[in-house]
């Protein structure tokens, strides 16, 4: 890409996301959030509703609520299209305006600020995604996965399947497939899937699709000939629609297909058309605009021409899931401010209301979201904190829950999640802290 392309690039985006840099204008009593997003590029189908929700809640905390304690939010986007390299630029961009906490919104990305974490002092928010290592808050206290991580997901899936089967000692000698993007996110579950393979003796099969996922058909023929009992995918962008074709066009059961939660929204089934109806995918939320927040978000940004999207967008899957994210980010800067007061908050400060985060029911009724999804706990111990997973299925125009509440496998999943933090740490120069004196 030349220079001059660059700069014409970046000009029609600071034009067509004019309004969503506004927030970031110097504000007295203010923090300062980075958006790290996606809304060009083949991940763009999911980057775009993503950052919707972002913008939105943030919006609605100073619109509906005058900020944080009367401390306003300020954010800015910065255009990744998914690459690590240009998120991590996005990063070093806009920490000169001091920021708290990172939203990296890839693993990839992720990945790479973790090192920069301790040393910036900012707190890294992988909310469902990024190392799941760095779940053990004892070796890695500046990043936080809440409300789960891929390895209890995952779990979750595995569980699923055994309570439709009947028990999970019968899953013994099913065959399940696993389709993956071939990244460092996609190859995150395998290591749990593989775990669970041996403990119940299922047959599972790995199976990678490379960047951007277009070009699926040969992972197809090896699923026809495999011909699992069940599919589980770990997609993202255009892989999740093509995939979803692509097991329908083989005539696939769909309902037997489950994605994960990035592998589970609108853009992902719609194109698919009515061979999309079944096919499922794992949540920690409930889809939809039936919740008190969405009714706030519409009173008071959209009626005043502050909404990043239209108005029938609200509700979509992934922008419910940024609002439930930017809530955990918002409720983690106002515990903080129980300890240090109601001013702006450094990013030290915001590491211990993100670990001190106590999102109660009636926490959740008062935000709009009681029955969207859980309370959610996190300890110095548990940056993952206590998240159930969900499954939801297409009807073919809407999501629907179709499971009740699912634990993961903790027994399974936490032993091997603190081995792997041991040597991910130790890999960083990091020490394990004591949890007991940080009460």
């Amino acid at each position: 890409m030349t220079a001059r392309t660059i700069v014409v690039a970046a000009l029609t985006l600071l034009v067509a996301a004019g309004p969503l840099l506004a927030p970031a204008r110097a504000q007295d009593k203010s923090v300062f959030i980075p958006l790290l997003v996606y809304r060009t590029g083949p991940y763009a189908p999911n980057g775009i509703p993503s950052a919707n929700g972002f913008n939105d809640y943030f919006n609605l905390v100073n619109e509906r609520d005058g900020g944080v304690n009367g401390v306003k939010i300020a954010w800015e986007e910065c255009e990744t299209q998914y690459d690590t390299k240009q998120g991590v630029e996005c990063y070093e961009r806009l920490k000169a305006k001091s920021p708290v906490l990172v939203n990296p919104f890839s693993t990839g990305i992720t990945y790479q600020l973790i090192p920069k974490a301790p040393q910036d002092k900012v707190v890294i928010h992988s909310a469902g995604y990024g190392m799941t290592a760095s779940a053990d808050g004892r070796w890695f206290p500046w990043v936080f996965n809440v409300p789960m991580t891929y390895w209890s997901q995952a779990s979750a899936f595995v569980k699923y399947v055994g309570q439709q089967e009947g028990g999970l000692e019968k899953l013994k000698g099913k065959k399940i497939v696993h389709v993956f993007h071939n990244s460092p996110y996609g190859k995150e579950a395998n290591p749990t899937l593989e775990e669970l393979a041996k403990k119940y003796g299922f047959e599972l099969t790995l199976l990678a699709v490379d960047h951007p996922g277009q070009e699926q058909k040969s992972t197809w023929l090896q699923v026809r000939r495999i011909n699992p009992s069940w599919i589980y995918i770990s997609g993202w962008g255009v892989m999740n629609q093509v995939a979803v074709k692509e097991a329908a066009a083989i005539g696939f059961a769909m309902d037997h297909v489950v994605g994960n939660w990035w592998t589970g929204t609108e853009s992902d089934v719609v194109p698919a058309g009515e061979g999309a109806k079944g096919y499922k995918s794992m949540t920690f939320h409930a889809p939809g605009h039936g919740f008190k927040v969405h009714q706030d978000i519409l009173k008071y940004v959209y009626e005043k021409g502050k909404g990043a999207t239209k108005k029938e967008a609200v509700g979509e899957v992934l922008y419910n899931r940024t609002l439930i994210n930017a809530m955990l980010d918002v409720e983690a800067i106002r515990t903080a401010m129980t300890k240090f007061g109601n001013k702006p908050m450094t990013g030290e400060q915001v590491r211990w209301g993100m670990e001190n985060l106590n999102v109660t029911e009636k926490r959740l009724d008062e935000l709009g979201m009681k029955g969207m999804t859980r309370p959610l706990k996190v300890t110095c111990e548990n940056h993952e904190g206590n998240g159930l997973a969900l499954v939801q299925q297409w009807d073919g125009k809407q999501w629907k829950i179709v499971s009740d509440w699912i634990e993961p496998m903790r027994d399974v999943v936490r032993p091997k999640l603190e081995e792997a933090a041991v040597v991910e740490g130790k890999k960083l120069s990091y020490e394990m802290r004591d949890c007991a004196k940080e009460k």
